[in-house]
């Protein structure tokens, strides 16, 4: 299965550092990078945006390609594409997927992921 996502960050309104958005997805109670299944014939780069549009509500701008990340999903090999992608113009709502997110430091962002395999994302994003 091939998904698309993106590690999403701004600056803190407040002090103007470095935030990475997670979202909770109440189905699997995990924190983790905005992400989806590609839709039949979806480049990874629009499936990433739309992703993030959908579960954040926010437009997003696409950064340079981090790692990819594959694991096992339901018993079936699955393989997630990612950016770093600063968050643009938008505002989040609770949907059928997504029922909150979190802006946090990347310390704190890396504390929270539930998956081992999203901490070393947030290290790539921040490696200078």
């Amino acid at each position: 299965m091939q998904a698309a996502g993106c590690v999403l960050w701004r600056r803190s309104p407040v002090d103007g550092g470095l935030e990475v958005c997670l979202v909770h997805r109440p189905k699997y109670d995990d924190w983790s990078h905005p992400k989806g299944k590609l839709k039949h014939g979806e480049e990874p780069t629009a499936g990433a945006l739309r992703e993030v549009a959908e579960e954040t509500g926010y437009r997003a701008v696409l950064g340079p390609e981090l790692s990819s990340v594959s694991y096992y999903a339901g018993g079936r090999p699955k393989r997630v594409r990612y950016w770093a992608a600063e968050a643009g113009p938008g505002g989040f709502a609770p949907n059928d997927e997504v029922d909150r997110i979190l802006w946090l430091p990347p310390v704190a962002a890396r504390a929270r992921l539930t998956q081992v395999r999203d901490r070393d994302l947030v290290d790539e994003l921040t490696a200078d």
